[in-house]
């Protein structure tokens, strides 16, 4: 299973980006897909996930509102939409995915066994 992440760059706060996380290996079912992200100095944190099947969703307190994480059935592909960015959301956002996971575990990157490379978003105020 191999999973690429793209769509990051520098925008202005109170931009918006893009990222997209294609999902190769596995057809993409019984699984959850997840954001997280690592800024300078910090530990890696959740941003949001979501279920495949049914497409429940989660976030991060610090995103809710802001951004939306959705998937592409078509195309294996998990998708974060982020909006009225914040210099504090600068960070380098890694996608994982992992085959059905409980609500608590969700949340915690070390639940997850597959990894993206990371993309860099970087907000200047």
């Amino acid at each position: 299973v191999q999973l690429q992440a793209s769509g990051g760059g520098m925008v202005q706060a109170g931009g918006s980006l893009r990222l997209s996380c294609v999902v190769s290996g596995v057809t993409l079912n019984n699984h959850v897909v997840a954001w997280f992200r690592q800024a300078p100095g910090k530990e890696r944190e959740f941003v949001a996930a979501i279920r495949w099947r049914g497409g429940h969703t989660f976030y991060a307190d610090s995103v809710k509102g802001r951004f939306t994480i959705s998937k592409d059935n078509a195309k294996n592909t998990g998708l974060l939409q982020m909006n009225s960015l914040k210099p504090e959301d600068t960070a380098v956002y890694y996608c994982a995915a992992h085959t059905y996971l409980i609500v608590s575990a969700t949340y915690s990157a070390q639940h997850y066994d597959h990894w993206g490379q990371g993309t860099l978003v970087t907000v200047s105020s």
